[in-house]
């Protein structure tokens, strides 16, 4: 595998050389004095390939053969685009003058940015992020290839960051916080997620040490700024696939004083899931629709609406099942050990959800760099899952050369469930910032009423043979029927300034604090956090960021694990306490600028406690609903990102993890003494996204994307109670056995192709692009299920994720 790697990464440079170079240089000046302009952008048009001008108003690139359309920006004058034609191995000189734009606006103010760059920051261009072949076209699987992101299930898009739980995520859109379901189930994590790329303008990920302004969560924040159009015209994409289709657009009005995006997405990847080793009648459906709407009544105030509307549906007629596993042997004085499962199925089970989200805010300027916002939002979601599915199982002993299969044991198992859980919350906030000289300070509030409804109703059985071993005998293995309905409310506030303390924003020193209250169990919390940023040189930055976050908890640790004999109301526990993490982040950035490389570094330590531990199967999460363990997470992510081939981004990743955690004594036994790995403990990780041209053609784009994540950690279950022959499982040793590794392999080939030109002389692009998922067909685990044999061993039977797979995508964009 590491020589694939490297074989991979020296491919496309060297494929990007076979081209032939050529370079383009000139001068840019002022068109009316003539006199150099430093500081000129100059573009590739349509991607963020380029360089600026020196002080004598020069500038050179180097290019592929082929013909481009340079951009030349800079501030108070009009953009200007040239076409120009790149020859092999020769300099093509392109001068240009600029001419001075005048704009006349009513009390113009300019909004400062506090940092441009900090501790644990990522960015992801929501552009390229569409061309990263996946099999749904997901925002949050985009951010897989980002690092700290671990995750190693491609039907999911749960993600952990830097050893966090899938759930320790904030998640802003617009500044809103949305949210992610909150009982998660298989079915509900197979959709598109709430993140539409196509509207979106740009993705952050705080993957550690965000500031004060974020709160609420122990690992991460996201932040994605949708595009809000200013005299604008019509601008948009409509992308099909044999997986989803999706339609986005946006434009203004008025003169500016309106603007719009709409955005829908449709999934049905019923061909995607019948490739899984379990065959059945699959209906995946899932519906998005997404809106924004700006209004600008006056320069000094804004009006921003965002609303969103999402159905999700998974609907499983389960058919059969045959899972081989073991090892085959070529060695005659070894014999192999090779078996199979074979299951079939009756009944059928459906699980999703039903999100909605409206949120308003006003903005006004109320003098020179003082600016107020109002918001208000409300979110909902209905998270459901009904089953009602029996199986039978017979175990095969497999002989590998006549392929006979021999029985070893049967069993039957039937599994009932209707459960329900309703979120509402309302929030209202308020924000101030003031920038004044060499300071940006920002202070806000906010109150928020949440609600939970959940209903639980679960009945699973095994039949098997009596003590006699003449009859049957119906054993409930659990059984489980309740109702609670949680109303709460939090409040809280922040304040935060970033500090330029040196000339020409060289040091940047973010302080803040957050105060925060949950009214359930009556807590106060105090969160201090700092960031660093030291521009020692042109190329080389320094980051470090410190903080204390807290996450208060939510309703799914509140509850824990139900106990049927008590009422499930009174199981919420009013004790339990917000999870803390302590962090300390240090980084570096380094810029090759001959290469037009980044090297980027940094480590992290984070000192844990009142956590509430929790189990992983599959993707549902089981909370103790205790804060019975303390721990740590350390580790290092390093990063090369940059231009590997001009006019187009590429990166790789590795991560290195390491987090643990430790049972207070009260909640010690015999199987988790002792420092425990964490459910999210993926010690490597790998990640690399590549993009190339097609030599000669530069309509044509390569796109290769790898992930490599070291075994996840898991709980094995021991022998239980005993009921006739049949052997109920408790967990074992907690976390004590690992994963395979998870490895995947994804590529595409995209043709770009201009159809036409609208009436203003803006082009109408075609991308045809063609997607090979997972290449190699590596096989990756993702669950086990256990059942004894009739030696008393038990069975491991994996549940593995999909094999190759191919798929076509067709994007118009104008």
């Amino acid at each position: 595998m590491v020589r694939l790697f490297a074989f991979l990464i020296l491919l496309f440079p060297a494929a990007a050389l076979a081209q032939g170079w050529g370079r383009v240089a000139g001068r840019v000046t002022d068109a009316e004095t003539g006199a150099p302009l430093a500081a000129v952008t100059v573009l590739v048009d349509g991607t963020n390939y380029g360089t600026a001008t020196d002080e004598a108003g020069r500038y050179q690139l180097r290019l592929p053969a082929g013909r481009y359309v340079l951009r030349f920006s800079a501030i108070g004058y009009a953009t200007r685009r040239d076409s120009v034609t790149i020859v092999r191995d020769e300099t093509t000189w392109l001068d240009v003058a600029l001419a001075v734009e005048v704009v006349e606006l009513e009390d113009v103010t300019v909004e400062a940015r506090a940092a441009e760059t900090e501790a644990g920051v990522f960015t992801i261009d929501p552009e390229t992020a569409q061309r990263i072949p996946t099999p749904l076209s997901s925002g949050f699987r985009a951010l897989k290839v980002l690092p700290g992101v671990v995750s190693n299930n491609e039907l999911s898009y749960q993600y952990s960051v830097r050893g966090g739980g899938y759930n320790e995520n904030l998640v802003f859109i617009d500044g809103f916080e949305v949210y992610l379901p909150f009982r998660a189930q298989k079915g509900e994590q197979e959709g598109l997620g709430l993140l539409n790329l196509a509207l979106a303008e740009q993705v952050t990920l705080y993957a550690g040490g965000f500031p004060a302004r974020y709160g609420g969560k122990l690992s991460s924040a996201l932040e994605v700024r949708y595009r809000r159009p200013y005299q604008e015209p019509l601008r948009g994409s409509a992308t099909l696939s044999l997986l989803d289709a999706g339609l986005a657009a946006g434009s203004s009005a008025l003169d500016g004083k309106i603007g719009w995006m709409l955005g829908v997405r449709k999934a049905r990847a019923r061909r995607f899931f019948s490739t899984q080793e379990l065959k059945g009648n699959y209906q995946p459906d899932y519906t998005d629709l997404q809106g924004t709407l700006t209004f600008r009544p006056s320069a000094r105030h804004t009006i921003e609406l965002l609303g969103i509307a999402a159905h999700h549906d998974f609907l499983l007629d389960p058919g059969t099942r045959k899972t081989y596993f073991g090892t085959v042997s070529f060695d005659p004085t070894k014999p192999s050990d090779l078996e199979s499962i074979w299951l079939s199925y009756e009944g059928e089970e459906r699980a999703g959800f039903r999100t909605y989200f409206g949120g308003a805010r006003l903005s006004s300027w109320l003098g020179t760099g003082v600016r107020l916002s109002h918001e208000a939002a409300y979110f909902e979601t209905v998270e459901s899952e009904s089953r009602d599915v029996s199986a039978n199982a017979v175990l095969y002993q497999v002989d590998p050369g006549s392929g006979e299969h021999v029985p070893e044991g049967a069993a039957r198992q039937q599994d009932l469930a209707d459960n329900q859980v309703r979120v509402q919350t309302w929030t209202a906030a308020q924000r101030w910032q003031f920038y004044p000289h060499r300071h940006a300070i920002e202070a806000g509030a906010y109150v928020r009423h949440l609600v939970f409804t959940d209903r639980l109703d679960e009945l699973s059985a095994a039949v098997g043979a009596d003590p006699s071993g003449q009859g049957l005998l119906r054993v409930v293995l659990d059984s489980l029927n309740a109702r609670a309905r949680l109303g709460t409310w939090q409040a809280g506030g922040y304040v935060q300034d970033a500090i330029e303390l040196l000339p020409e924003n060289r040091l940047l020193v973010t302080v803040g604090a957050r105060l925060d209250y949950f009214d359930f169990n009556g807590e106060w919390t105090v969160s201090p956090r700092l960031s660093v940023r030291y521009r020692a040189s042109d190329v080389l930055t320094l980051t470090g960021a410190w903080g204390i976050y807290y996450q208060p908890p939510s309703y799914q640790e509140l509850r824990g694990q139900p106990n049927p004999e008590q009422p499930l109301r009174d199981q919420l526990n009013r004790n339990l306490k917000a999870q803390r993490a302590h962090l300390v982040v240090a980084g570096a950035e380094y810029f090759l600028p001959r290469k037009r490389l980044y090297l980027r570094a940094e480590a992290y330590w984070k000192d844990l406690d009142r956590l509430i531990s929790y189990e992983v199967e599959n993707v549902h999460l089981e909370y103790s609903g205790f804060n019975d363990s303390y721990g740590y997470a350390y580790g290092l992510d390093l990063q090369v990102r940059g231009e590997f081939v001009p006019g187009v981004e590429s990166w790789v990743n590795y991560g290195f993890l390491v987090t643990r955690e430790h049972f207070l004594p009260a909640y010690e036994n015999d199987y988790n003494r002792g420092w425990r790995p964490r459910p999210t403990d993926q010690r490597h990780t790998l990640s690399l996204f590549v993009q190339d041209y097609v030599p000669g053609d530069p309509t044509w784009k390569l796109h290769l994307r790898i992930l490599f994540g070291s075994g996840l950690p898991y709980t094995p279950p021991v022998p239980g109670r005993r009921v006739g022959t049949y052997v109920a499982q408790v967990p074992g040793p907690r976390m004590s056995a690992r994963f395979p590794e998870y490895r995947r392999v994804d590529m595409g080939a995209t043709k770009e192709l201009e159809l036409t030109r609208l009436p203003d002389g803006r082009p109408v692009y075609l991308e045809l692009s063609g997607e090979l998922l997972n290449v190699f067909d590596m096989t990756n685990t993702v669950d086990y299920t256990w059942i004894p044999g009739q030696n008393g061993i038990w069975k491991r039977i994996p549940t593995r994720l999909t094999p190759r797979t191919f798929n076509l995508r067709l994007r118009v964009r104008f």
